[in-house]
């Protein structure tokens, strides 16, 4: 009887192995995984001891893993996913779920933090609502519309045709911008809608008004300074999730002054963050 107690003390006062992380990585709209490799975010994650373990795309097949460093029991791993940054929120945030089940299967137990940038971050909250959090633990989103923006609302009415004189108003805008841009534009009607500011009959009215899983929320948001003029595509308001009502002050929020893209002072503080 004392030798059992005894034992049971000990495994008591034995430290616990620290809990594996995952982290996720989520492009935005026009994007795709490369864009936090060429902005330096990899670079300072890698430099902060996260391993880069792989991307999720996906063919007429499903869901395809590409493994880019053998499998080893890393604390720390990062993964990037391909999403169709063209195609509707909805769709992407299901296929986005696709790669976060992998991450589940591949590392059971596991805390996954998923990491969203510009349209990324809206897909990334949509997955959590519609799917469950399961083993996420935290939201970070970067430069994120969660209030949606009027640069959408534009791009929309640049490629609304319709009425009598809609074949001369698309020959102006084509002279414009360019037949690939406007063909680009044309083909992202359903995100276009999708990140319009919120009003009712939209996907940001519904998501923003729907319960959320009690985890982590984090906010990186965009400011301009003296020689920078910030974010010109989203809102520094409308990056801020504590401006969601479902997430009134539950968002953490740090404040950056740069544009939208994504740079390696990004990088610099998701290594802090995460």
């Amino acid at each position: 009887m004392k030798r059992t107690l005894l034992l049971v003390l000990l495994l008591l006062l034995l430290p616990l192995r620290a809990q594996a992380e995952v982290a996720l990585l989520v492009h935005g709209y026009l994007s795709n995984s490369a864009t936090w490799e060429w902005s330096g975010v990899n670079a300072a994650l890698r430099g902060a001891g996260w391993r880069q373990a792989g991307n999720f795309a996906f063919s007429p097949a499903g869901l395809v893993e590409q493994p880019l460093s053998p499998a080893t029991r890393a604390e720390k791993r990062f993964y990037t996913v391909d999403l169709p940054s063209l195609a509707p929120a909805p769709l992407q945030a299901a296929w986005l779920e696709a790669a976060v089940e992998r991450i589940r299967q591949k590392h059971p137990g596991e805390k996954i933090i998923l990491v969203g940038h510009s349209a990324g971050g809206v897909v990334a909250r949509l997955v959590l609502v519609r799917y469950g959090k399961g083993n996420v633990t935290r939201l970070i989103t970067i430069a994120a519309p969660h209030l949606g923006t009027d640069r959408a609302v534009k791009a929309l009415d640049a490629v609304d045709n319709e009425g009598p004189f809609g074949w001369f108003k698309e020959w102006i805008v084509r002279n414009e911008i360019g037949s690939g841009l406007y063909r680009t534009l044309e083909a992202s009607r359903g995100i276009l809608f999708d990140l319009v500011p919120p009003v009712p009959g939209t996907l940001l009215h519904w998501l923003n008004l729907q319960p959320h899983p009690e985890i982590e929320y984090v906010s990186v948001v965009r400011s301009g300074g003296y020689f920078i003029a910030g974010d010109l595509l989203v809102p520094p308001f409308s990056q801020d999730m504590n401006r969601v009502p479902a997430l009134a002050g539950k968002s953490k929020v740090y404040v950056t002054v740069q544009g939208h893209p994504l740079t390696p002072a990004d990088g610099l503080l998701l290594a802090r963050l995460l």
